[in-house]
């Protein structure tokens, strides 16, 4: 064990030390613990897989006996996502775990089970698999309320980020921080990976004014911290309303370097919502979905490649390439392609574009990619109408601000909004230096 101090608020990380037996676990069962095994993941058995290189939270939770969640009742916050390293969900774990409590489970953005479209309002509902009520906070709230967290002691936190400041699952994270601040209730944090990695960060913070759901924290866009990690800062520089702190506690992982892709981990990706299929899928949408927003430009969303492509009805795919592959930009090829999205703004029609390949992902900087798509499309097609429409305000909240819109607007160079947009950044990796977990 070992705890530590922020600035502000106490908070504690738990440590446990593994000793690796075998690069391979197989597990073999007798027969009937081999069925035990298969009803308790509903109905089917485990195959045996490499063991991960990072050891996650859940997983260093359970090899210490549960030891911060026994006797205590639990509320656990979760999704698809929420997994141990060999795949088992962590509502069964802690479910079956001997001295925890489960009393209830809340759901983010597309739910508990993943079962919502993005945008889409959930329920609450009974789990039919655990018979425990399931409260939504994507749904007419989305902060617990005291009804919800009246029967809990801790509420623990289990869900697969994507590094990306408008994803919602961390301003889902701050909220729930926030009532259980007010609430008296502990909070503990199980810790994952960002897929990014915990190097990489871009864009100015976000400026409190464009305050959303898809931009809760100060934060740059592209923030380069675990789940674990930003929990520490925001109780720290105190983000939560009022200055208040909550009582949190983070499970660390083991394993986890800052320099590590997702690929590195040994981890299987498990899609943290319908348009993030893939590990990699979460640099695109740090590449396009600010862009996205704007429903002027496809960004793949309602094809194939979702954040992987820029292109509408208007556009010649060989000239936007040429256009953007002569500005040089490191570690990225794009490559001409038409394509026809399913669904979305242009459904069914066929778009010119281009598709971003990431040829040297440690040297690309992802968010400008967009805007130098919109750059180019705004010398190459003066005729798009790239703002002025109801989604102006959208774009504005996924930027954190709306500089971003008005230089475009006022026909300002690339090279000046690019400034802006990485203004505050150094101060950002100054400040955030101290709840960092991981070298």
């Amino acid at each position: 064990m070992a705890s530590g101090r922020n600035g502000h608020g106490a908070t504690t990380v738990l440590l446990v030390t593994f000793v690796a037996a075998a690069a391979v676990y197989c597990v073999r069962l007798p027969a009937t613990q081999a069925a035990d095994e298969a009803r308790r993941h509903g109905g089917v058995l485990l195959p045996a897989r490499p063991a991960p290189h990072v050891r996650l939270g859940i997983d260093v939770l359970e090899a210490d006996g549960f030891g911060p969640l026994r006797d205590k009742r639990v509320g656990l916050i979760t999704n698809p996502t929420g997994v141990t390293g060999d795949l088992r969900s962590t509502i069964d774990v802690l479910h079956n775990a001997p001295g925890v409590k489960l009393v209830a489970l809340f759901g983010p953005e597309h739910g508990v089970r993943g079962e919502a479209h993005a945008g889409a309002e959930v329920e609450d509902y009974r789990d039919p698999a655990t018979g425990l009520p399931v409260y939504s906070l994507y749904g007419k709230t989305r902060k617990p309320t005291p009804a919800m967290l009246k029967n809990i002691d801790v509420l623990v936190y289990d869900i697969q980020d994507i590094g990306s400041r408008s994803y919602t699952y961390i301003s889902t994270l701050a909220l729930a921080m926030e009532a259980a601040a007010e609430n008296q209730v502990a909070f503990l944090v199980l810790d994952r990976p960002n897929p990014l990695g915990g190097l990489r960060v871009e864009g100015r913070p976000l400026d409190l004014k464009y305050q959303s759901f898809v931009g809760h924290l100060p934060i740059p866009y592209v923030h380069g911290l675990t789940v674990g990690e930003l929990a520490r800062m925001i109780n720290g520089e105190r983000w939560l309303a009022n200055g208040a702190t909550c009582d949190l506690e983070v499970v660390a992982m083991q394993g986890w370097k800052r320099a590590m892709w997702w690929d590195q981990t040994g981890l299987v990706w498990i899609p943290t919502s319908p348009h993030v299929p893939r590990a990699d899928t979460a640099a695109f949408y740090a590449a396009t979905g600010i862009m996205g927003e704007l429903g002027v430009i496809s960004e793949g969303v309602g094809f194939p490649l979702p954040f992987e492509l820029a292109g509408s009805p208007d556009i010649d795919p060989w000239k936007l390439a040429s256009e953007l592959n002569a500005r040089q930009l490191p570690g990225i090829f794009f490559r001409p392609l038409y394509f026809q999205p399913y669904y979305g703004p242009y459904a069914k029609k066929t778009c010119g574009g281009v598709q971003i390949h990431l040829t040297d992902r440690n040297r690309a900087a992802l968010t400008p990619i967009q805007f130098h798509i919109m750059d180019a499309v705004r010398q190459l097609y003066p005729t798009v109408k790239l703002f002025g429409n109801k989604r102006d305000g959208v774009f504005d909240k996924v930027c954190g601000t709306d500089r971003i819109r008005t230089l475009f607007t006022e026909g300002r160079p690339l090279t000046e909004i690019l400034s802006m947009w990485n203004d505050g950044v150094d101060d950002f990796r100054a400040r955030r230096a101290k709840y960092l977990l991981y070298e």
